[in-house]
C-alpha cells in the first residue's frame, strides 16, 4: 500500500490490484489523499492474482486500454504460513507458491513482452529476506521467495538490453497485518531467530522500495540487517556499477565469518528450544 502511496505522491498513474473489494476501496480513498494532480488516474481492480493466468491478462488487457501501458509493476502479493517441513501440509505448500510466486509470475509474464518491446519499464519483484537464507520453520515459505530472486536474476538477464529494469526487494519483518496473520504459525523457534532483527515501519519500506527502483537498483533494502545480507548472498546477482562491486569483493569475506556466527546462534537457539520440550 505504501508504495502505491509513494508513486501517487510523484505523479503517477496508480492501479491497485487485490481480491477483497472493502479493502480496495478503503485503500483507494487512502491514496486520493495524496493525489498531486487532477488529472491523476487512481483505480482498483478486483482479481485474485494466484488463481487464473487467462483472467490476469484480461484484466491487465483491459487496464491498458483505459490508462495506458503499464510502466512500473510492483508485485507484492505475499502471504505466509510457518511451520516445519514435515508439519507443514501439502495444501499449504502448494497456497504458498500459488500466493507468493504464481501471484508475481502471472502479472510480471504479461508485462514483460510489452516492457521489452516499448524499451523501457521497471518490474518489482517483493520477496523478502527469506529469499536470501533459509530460517527455520520458514521452509516453504523461504522456497517460494528463493523461487522470486531465481525470477528477478533471470529477468535482469534476459530483458535488461532491452531497457527493462527489475528490482528484488528485500523487506524484513514489516509492522503489517500480515505479519500478525504469520505469528499465529510460527514455532518457537522461529519466533525467536526472526524475532531478532526488529520490525520495520510499512511505510518507509513502501517509499524504498520506490525509490530503489526508480534508481534502478536490483537489490531494495532496508536497514542493516538486510545491507549484510544482501552483501553475504549476492551470489550471481548483477552488475549494478563498480563501487558495488568493490565494497561487495572486500566485505564479503569478512561478513562470512560474521555469517558462521549467526549461523552458530540460529543452530544454538533450535537445540535449546529441542532440549526445552523434551524436559516438559
Amino acid at each position: 500500500m505504501w508504495a502505491a502511496i509513494e508513486c501517487v505522491r510523484l505523479g503517477a498513474h496508480v492501479t491497485i490490484i487485490a481480491r477483497k473489494v472493502s479493502l480496495l476501496e478503503k485503500a483507494l480513498e487512502e491514496l486520493e489523499k495524496y493525489r498531486v494532480r487532477d488529472t491523476q488516474k487512481l483505480q482498483f481492480r478486483s482479481l485474485d492474482l494466484s488463481k487464473d493466468h487467462e483472467a490476469v491478462t484480461r484484466t491487465l488487457d483491459e487496464l491498458e486500454r483505459t490508462i495506458g501501458p503499464v510502466y512500473m509493476l510492483v508485485n507484492c502479493a505475499g502471504m505466509a504460513i510457518c511451520g516445519t517441513v514435515e508439519d507443514m501440509t501439502i495444501e499449504d505448500a502448494h497456497r504458498l507458491m500459488d500466493v507468493n510466486y504464481f501471484a508475481t509470475y502471472y502479472p510480471t509474464r504479461y508485462v514483460l513482452p510489452k516492457m521489452k518491446a516499448a524499451g523501457d519499464g521497471i518490474i518489482v519483484i517483493t520477496a523478502s529476506q527469506a529469499a536470501l537464507v533459509g530460517i527455520y520453520g520458514y521452509g516453504a515459505y523461504a522456497a517460494s521467495k528463493f523461487a522470486l530472486r531465481g525470477l528477478a536474476e533471470t529477468i535482469a538477464m534476459e530483458a535488461s538490453h532491452r531497457g527493462v529494469s527489475v528490482t528484488l526487494a528485500l523487506p524484513a519483518d514489516t509492522d503489517t497485518p500480515g505479519f500478525e496473520n504469520e505469528n499465529r504459525t510460527k514455532p518457537e523457534e522461529t519466533k525467536i531467530i526472526s524475532g531478532s532483527g526488529g520490525l520495520a515501519r510499512p511505510e518507509d519500506v513502501g517509499r524504498r522500495i520506490v525509490r530503489d527502483a526508480l534508481k534502478g537498483s536490483f537489490f531494495s533494502i532496508l536497514g542493516l540487517e538486510s545491507w549484510i545480507l544482501s552483501i553475504l548472498c549476492v551470489g550471481m546477482a548483477p552488475w549494478k556499477g563498480p563501487l558495488l562491486c568493490f565494497v561487495q569483493f572486500y566485505l564479503l569475506g569478512p561478513l562470512r565469518l560474521i555469517g558462521l556466527l549467526l549461523q552458530w546462534n540460529f543452530q544454538r537457539i533450535v537445540k535449546g528450544c529441542a532440549k526445552r520440550r523434551q524436559q516438559t
